[in-house]
């Protein structure tokens, strides 16, 4: 049976002192007043602020996501960095217009869906000097700018490794099931949460609202045109041959992401979705559980089975219909890619002309062999804990099993 996280003790006694006192407010507009106070800036520039994803979500958090008093006081906060986070970008950009002068070529672009390889691909290919990945410590406290000399010191990332500590003792666990580290490459989820069009809400919250409006409302090239003026930042004191990127969100919007990055290069992992549905049944809860009491693995496998199919979907129709040319996309099979994760990488650089330098391979032995699956205990669920029909599912996912021969691993 799958474990369904309890808030710890003083989590509870917490929440309970929290009970007592006057709610957080998400209210967007006393959201972006505690941001402009908190930053003394005004100014989110001629696109901002980017308020309408807010909006939804912020009405989402009120009447679907079944909020702690902790969990509202947390969400508020975070709700409260991003908004700053516009405005500084803006800022910086205003002082200093330069930045956005810089190009961004040939970005390689993970795309595949939690569960599939991603982290590791990304930590991989993060081991190669000519490639420049976002931390998760500058996309967390990007301001100032980052710099080439200080990178690997900057005190900014002890200050996010301590507030990593405390998120894993809100999520107890959750190092078994994914890994965390200030140092680690981030994903663009982060960075787009900024904006609030961003897969990171509904993957810790539970807003069916906003889900329907991120595949169906969200203006997607401009929130890739703020990921790329982030990036283009982020690069301005600290740059690399090509940026590598990561996010399953990509899956939904292959067109837009193309739209303003025109030159990208995919890399696509594939994986059972059964086993994907399953893994997030049992990890999803125990993210949820730091912000809500109502996370079980059933109700989220059902959330998710749905998102998972519709995100497999639309890459299927991207790349039938010719909108995402198979040439830019580097498949890659989960079992294939486990199996010898050396040889995944150097079919990937050659697909795309990029050199593979015999460093470069040391590099990733070494770190596999210091990092495997099971360093924080590892992850074990079942898919018998969903609660979902396996024929049907298994139907649901048919026509993306088939079009990429993606092998069932029951």
């Amino acid at each position: 049976m799958t474990f369904v996280p309890r808030a710890l003790p003083p989590i509870r006694a917490l929440n309970g002192l929290l009970g007592l006192l006057p709610r957080a407010s998400l209210s967007p507009a006393a959201l972006i007043d505690r941001a402009r106070r908190r930053t003394g800036l005004t100014d989110f520039g001629p696109d901002g602020p980017h308020d309408e994803g807010l909006t939804v979500l912020c009405n989402a958090l009120e009447q679907e996501a079944a909020l702690t008093p902790l969990g509202r006081l947390l969400a508020r906060q975070m709700l409260v960095q991003a908004l700053a986070c516009q405005l500084q970008l803006q800022d910086w950009l205003y002082r200093e217009p330069a930045i956005l002068e810089a190009p961004i070529r040939h970005p390689l672009v993970i795309v595949g869906m939690p569960r599939t390889g991603t982290s590791i691909l990304h930590e991989l290919l993060a081991l190669d000097p000519s490639n420049r990945c976002p931390s998760t410590w500058e996309v967390a406290h990007p301001f100032p700018p980052p710099q080439s000399a200080s990178y690997a010191s900057d005190p900014r990332i002890a200050r996010h490794a301590r507030e990593l500590r405390i998120s894993e003792y809100l999520m107890p666990g959750v190092q078994n099931m994914h890994r965390m580290g200030a140092s680690l490459p981030q994903e663009c989820v982060a960075i787009t949460a900024q904006i609030f069009v961003s897969m990171q809400y509904n993957t810790i919250f539970h807003v069916p609202s906003y889900t329907r409006w991120l595949e169906h409302g969200a203006d997607h090239v401009r929130s890739y045109r703020y990921h790329r003026r982030f990036l283009q930042y982020l690069q301005w004191h600290h740059r690399g041959e090509r940026w590598v990127l990561k996010s399953p969100a990509h899956l939904w919007t292959l067109e837009a992401l193309l739209q303003v990055y025109p030159d990208a290069c995919l890399v696509q992992t594939h994986r059972d979705p059964l086993r994907i549905v399953s893994s997030l049944a049992s990890m999803l809860p125990t993210l949820r559980g730091a912000y809500t009491r109502a996370a079980d693995p059933q109700s989220v496998a059902r959330e998710w089975s749905r998102n998972c199919a519709s995100a497999l979907d639309a890459s299927v129709a991207s790349r039938r219909g010719g909108a995402v040319p198979s040439p830019r996309v580097c498949d890659i099979q989960f079992r294939e890619f486990m199996r010898d994760p050396v040889a995944e990488v150097r079919r990937l650089y050659a697909q795309f002309d990029i050199p593979f330098h015999p460093d470069f391979e040391a590099s990733i032995r070494r770190y596999l062999a210091e990092n495997p699956a099971s360093k924080h205990g590892g992850h074990r669920h079942a898919f018998s804990d969903t609660g979902l029909d396996p024929v049907q599912e298994r139907q649901r996912v048919s026509d993306y099993q088939g079009y990429f021969a993606v092998p069932s691993e029951d």
